[in-house]
């Protein structure tokens, strides 16, 4: 299929006459295509840029100013005055070669403003607005100028003056680290620093009252608001710092100690976009795609190589105690041996792989993670010497890498390589070559990439400039050996993956292991419907659901899931990734000996989907997503929610007319509870039309999964 189906594209040019230069051309305004965003923009008395946004024409961020500090070189954030504009359009159509649905709109109208400076400098900055129906992004751009080559950006100070105190769902703005619990809070009461020194995460820096984004709000009168920024391409990435009397943020961009600054830029240069999503419904945030939109088209062309797919792995026995990544037995989770040997025995050997395997192909499992595979793993969290510990190419004694793969290979399952760095970046690109043919010459084609401690250099952190190049390397290189990329210690998606589609995944947030061994006892039964609504929004989550042995007190007390076994289904649905784990232990699988009756949805479910949507949802409460399976057509759906109890009346007129399905409904039993009776459940049949509504009742904690498929 053509990348652009269709497109429609208009441009004015508003040119100034001398006259309107002299009194500066105060107000220019753009509407989004239906006129329900609007943005306004202005310059103050003092020649200081400024934007306000409208929502169905009430006030949603008032008056916000905008400019810049550099080192050695004076501020440029005022004295302006408009020496030109222009503004259009855009109506296209492209297609996601993978994806939450096979085709975007990408439909909005723009103004670029164009600014100089009144002083003997006449430094020249452009401000860029796109409007869309579901929000707005708008990003700086500097030209090229006489006596301007490169600017070291000491801080960027874009503000967001909100209306009122609203509601908020934040996580701190740690420059290190995405992996915090979200906090529910009025504006007013954020308080970032508070969440300092948490014990349970390997780096973190939080060195502002800031937030991280996304970061979602509801007003008062029931708008939805939620902040990002869109394709962060070399630039340091953006935090939020809170200013609570005033109601408002200003863009708080991650530092680099050895760069002295936030952002070294070479003229001309466009920073990333900043972006505001307005919403009537919290759900309507999910199904936005304007983050992706407003990145630019698929620069790889074909990327078949990547296949979405489920898979299971040598990963979580690890994170509840059973083995061990290093064959010494030193990374014991249960003991939290370091430097001695453990309780634990070495996960990643030549016959469990094969035991995953089997399991894989006779449950319709298409992939197989194997974490620990490569030495040095007894070596890799000594923070003063990781430099070089791994190889990515060299297997531990136990473990036949050979015979593994020919194994896989003639099971039909296919094998994903595992880079664990050790927070090393600059090893790794050293190495990068080689382990990337490596992967190739044994037909690995997709790599879960991870970066856990404090970086290296001392004086970066995973979310700066430095971070954020090397990144984008990995994605380049990897594209050029046409491997698709999984990133965990990530920096945050901003849509990147429309441009790059081998960065197929991230983590980004806390995910599934903290239920193993967090000392706050795990994720709350809220964490992923607040989740849905706020780092979802950025990107495919590779969170890895799919625990049925809720509590495994077999290996470790203490910890424990905190959800029911229908709630881990419905996560396949709600929580999106093209790649998604059934992550427990094969033999947790099984009753008596056979598969558990409840992982034929998982076999079912679908990765890979012609259209979401979502059916209802409120932040941090509950939702409920319905996605169309490509190629057969097939729907699921997925429900979760918090840890109240409620009942769910479903709609099906969003099937096809005409058609009979077969639905297999996945739920809590009657007397399901996250906390005392997690694993009970039920599996219900029956036939449903466009025409059927279903009730559905959601225990605490709980939730529910059901496949729909052509009855004939």
């Amino acid at each position: 299929m053509n990348k652009f189906l269709y497109a429609f594209a208009l441009l004015t040019i508003i040119s100034l006459s001398s006259c309107e230069r002299e009194n500066k051309f105060e107000t220019l305004q753009v509407s989004s295509p239906n006129d329900s965003n609007q943005i306004t923009f202005q310059l103050t008395e003092d020649g200081q840029p400024s934007y306000t946004l409208k929502h169905n024409g009430k006030t949603v961020i008032d008056t916000s100013a905008m400019g810049f500090e550099f080192k050695d070189l004076n501020t440029l954030s005022k004295n302006f005055s408009i020496i030109d504009a222009k503004t259009g359009g855009l109506d296209e159509t492209w297609a996601m070669p993978w994806g939450e649905q096979l085709e975007v709109r990408n439909q909005y109208n723009e103004l670029i403003v164009y600014l100089e400076e009144n002083t003997p400098e006449q430094r020249k900055l452009n401000i860029h607005f796109k409007v869309y129906d579901d929000g707005v992004g708008f990003r700086y751009e500097f030209p090229q100028q006489d006596n301007l080559d490169e600017l070291l950006i000491t801080d960027e100070n874009t503000e967001f003056s909100l209306t009122g105190d609203h509601k908020t769902w934040w996580i701190p703005g740690d420059w290190d680290i995405y992996e915090h619990l979200y906090n529910e809070t009025k504006f007013s009461e954020i308080d970032a620093l508070s969440k300092a020194n948490n014990e349970d995460l390997n780096a973190s820096y939080i060195p502002e009252n800031a937030v991280n984004t996304p970061v979602t709000m509801k007003t008062e009168d029931g708008l939805y608001l939620s902040f990002h920024e869109a394709d962060l391409t070399d630039y340091a990435g953006m935090t939020l710092k809170i200013h609570p009397s005033e109601n408002k943020m200003v863009s708080e961009l991650v530092g680099s100690e050895r760069l002295g600054g936030k952002a070294k830029i070479k003229l001309p240069f466009n920073t990333p976009w900043r972006t505001i999503q307005v919403a009537d419904k919290a759900g309507d945030l999910i199904e936005s795609k304007m983050i992706l939109n407003l990145n630019d088209p698929n620069a790889l062309g074909n990327v078949d190589y990547f296949t979405p797919m489920k898979y299971v792995g040598i990963w979580w026995e690890m994170h509840i105690g059973k083995s061990t990544w290093d064959m010494e037995g030193t990374q014991d989770m249960n003991t939290f041996t370091v430097g001695e040997k453990g309780s634990s025995q070495h996960g990643a050997t030549t016959e469990n792989a094969k035991k995953y395997i089997d399991f894989a192909a006779e449950n319709g499992i298409q992939g197989l993670l194997v974490e620990g595979w490569n030495t040095g793993w007894d070596q890799w969290i000594n923070t003063d010497d990781r430099e070089g510990v791994f190889d990515f190419i060299t297997p531990y004694p136990d473990y036949d890498f050979d015979e593994v793969m020919a194994y896989a290979k003639d099971k039909g399952v296919e094998v994903i390589m595992h880079h664990e760095t050790s927070a090393a970046p600059l090893t790794y690109e050293k190495q990068m070559e080689a382990a990337y043919d490596f992967m190739k010459a044994n037909d690995i084609n997709s790599v879960k990439t991870g970066y856990v401690g404090e970086i290296i250099p001392k004086g970066e952190y995973h979310h700066g400039q430095w971070m954020v190049k090397h990144y984008q390397k990995v994605l380049n290189e990897t594209a050029k050996k046409e491997i698709a990329v999984n990133a965990h210690e990530p920096i945050k998606a901003t849509g990147k993956r429309r441009t790059y589609p081998n960065a197929i995944a991230r983590e980004g947030l806390r995910g599934q292991e903290f239920n193993a061994w967090a000392s706050d006892g795990g994720n709350p039964p809220a964490h992923l419907p607040t989740v849905a609504f706020t780092r979802m929004l950025s990107g495919p989550i590779d969170f890895t659901p799919g625990v049925f042995n809720i509590k495994f007190d077999d290996y470790k007390k203490g910890n424990r899931v905190n959800t029911t076994l229908a709630h881990q289904l419905g996560l396949y649905v709600v929580i999106y990734s093209p790649i998604q784990m059934a992550c427990d232990l094969p033999e947790h699988y099984l009753v008596d000996g056979e598969v558990h009756p409840a992982f034929q949805f998982i076999t079912d479910v679908g990765v890979d989907w012609q259209q979401s949507k979502v059916l209802d949802g409120e932040v941090g409460d509950y939702v409920v997503i319905a996605r169309q399976e490509r190629e057969t057509d097939n729907w699921f759906i997925g429900g979760i929610t918090d840890e109240n109890a409620r009942t769910f009346k479903i709609n099906f007129d969003f099937l096809e007319e005409n058609k009979t399905y077969k639905a297999l409904i996945y739920k809590d039993g009657p007397d399901a509870d996250w906390e005392n009776n997690p694993q009970e459940y039920m599996i219900e049949e029956k036939e449903v039309t466009k025409n059927s509504t279903h009730t559905i009742q959601m225990a605490a904690g709980g939730g529910f999964a059901i496949s729909l498929m052509d009855s004939e």
